[in-house]
């Protein structure tokens, strides 16, 4: 039996084992779901011992365990790291599930529920792979370090300090990472370009406690209109970020890579279609395509203060929060840019609000060249798994680990992502696309195995 029969043999073998998964809320940034952590790193360890790593090993962090295995057991061959998560978004607003975030649900082909598409759903894929190869051929044709953590959806806090201690252990000659999208249905990808990502928090507050509205307002500062106020001075009309100094160190891209990228096969209409808004915003000059991959952003991600409950309450906040982020490009240094919207915001603001701010995590953009053989290798193996033609993309999204391996390694970092932009990653509804999944698992064998024959 070849490859790709033995995983079309196993199609309910591997849906059954994914919804275990699945069913497992881990959900990294509420503590109520600490032993539900605890629970999916064991369930990983578990299945890597299953598809033959050694040593595999639960590492305590100062938060979230890391899951580590590796098979070395190929000489001459190429070593590869493969990084995940197994941490989760929280679920909420529940109620804007059509079925329970944690329970796997199949609807037309595709299948529902949190961590399907982020990051379980392509984790998972690597696992039943590498099941494949070993059924199949008796052995893995290549040497496999395995990573795989429960703090992406938090910034990945201790990561870094394990990689940092333990340099030796995972030095490969690529990393191998599935936390991103296809361009399109039909469309296999490899992701070459990230966004970074600064995420801050904003307190501002104004009388000592919440007021009467009436008694006190036209004489008072209230703290949740003067926080509008403010996100309301930090675009202009064209859509770029007011903040002095912002754009100095973004990165123009060049002539034949614009051209590569508007000539992908992209849909303006099914990107509408997807977003469901009365219309599009963004960066006057710039395609959507290079607004979102290739430009700067900076988004409120929510705001909150005063009161919100049912019926009235004719009071002024103390106090009024909100969270926002800036998505940065090459050249863009995280620490310089927290340091360029804190002086601004505190410029904008009036002193009749005291203002605490804070960073809360930053990450580093990434772009590579595409031309390691390895790269090619891919390209032919997604090819195999979709049978269509494989396409080099950028993306958005962040995930700090790559940068931080690419700039310590100097090695190749692939991106195979398996998931689409429409399957509300992060969102209520999350599902992965059962033909996605299936030839994912095709796709990533056949990756393995080719590293395996290269000579």
């Amino acid at each position: 039996m070849n490859l790709f029969d033995y995983v079309d043999s196993k199609t309910q073998e591997h849906l059954s084992d994914l919804y275990e998964f699945l069913r497992i809320p881990s959900i990294s940034a509420q503590s109520q779901h600490k032993p539900d952590i605890e629970r999916a790193a064991q369930w990983v360890a578990e299945r890597l011992r299953r598809v033959g790593l050694d040593s595999v090993e639960i590492l305590p962090t100062k938060m979230h365990p890391l899951v580590y295995g590796e098979s070395l057991h190929a000489p001459g061959k190429p070593t590869i790291l493969f990084y995940g998560h197994y941490d989760v978004q929280p679920a909420d607003p529940l109620d804007l599930w059509t079925s329970p975030p944690f329970e796997p649900t199949l609807r037309d082909g595709q299948l529902f529920g949190r961590g399907t598409a982020d990051d379980k759903g392509q984790v998972h894929i690597h696992i039943r792979a590498l099941d494949a190869l070993r059924q199949v051929t008796g052995k893995l044709p290549i040497n496999l370090k395995v990573l795989i953590e429960g703090e992406e959806e938090v910034g990945s806090e201790n990561l870094w300090d394990f990689v940092q201690a333990n340099k030796a252990r995972l030095k490969a000659d690529a990393l191998i990472v599935s936390d991103t999208s296809m361009l399109a249905r039909g469309v296999p990808s490899i992701t070459y370009g990230l966004r970074g990502l600064n995420y801050y928090q904003i307190e501002l507050t104004g009388p000592a406690q919440d007021v009467h509205s009436g008694v006190f307002g036209g004489a008072i500062p209230n703290p949740l209109q003067v926080l509008t106020e403010l996100f309301a001075k930090l675009h202009d009309k064209n859509f770029r970020v007011a903040i002095p100094g912002f754009y100095d160190r973004v990165a123009t891209l060049s002539r034949a890579e614009r051209k590569a990228l508007n000539a992908l096969p992209w849909k303006e209409k099914e990107f509408r279609k997807t977003v469901g808004a009365p219309g599009l915003a963004g960066e006057k000059g710039f395609t959507i395509v290079e607004r979102l991959w290739c430009r700067p952003t900076l988004e409120l991600n929510g705001i909150w203060g005063g009161y919100i409950g049912e019926g009235a309450k004719t009071v002024i906040p103390s106090k009024a929060y909100a969270k926002f982020s800036t998505r940065l490009v090459p050249l863009q240094e995280p620490k310089e840019i927290a340091r360029l919207v804190e002086r601004q915001i505190r410029r904008l603001l009036p002193k009749t609000v005291h203002c605490k701010f804070q960073t809360l995590s930053m990450g580093k953009p990434w772009v590579a060249a595409y031309t390691h053989p390895y790269f090619q290798v891919a390209r032919d193996a997604l090819e195999k798994g979709f049978k269509k033609r494989a396409v080099f993309i950028r993306e958005g999204g962040s995930i700090p680990f790559v940068t931080q391996m690419h700039d310590t390694f100097k090695v190749p970092c692939i991106l195979l992502g398996f998931g689409l932009p429409d399957e509300n990653a992060h969102a209520p509804d999350e599902h992965i696309a059962l033909e996605n999944y299936f030839g994912g698992i095709k796709a990533v064998a056949s990756f393995y195995e080719g590293l395996g024959n290269l000579k």
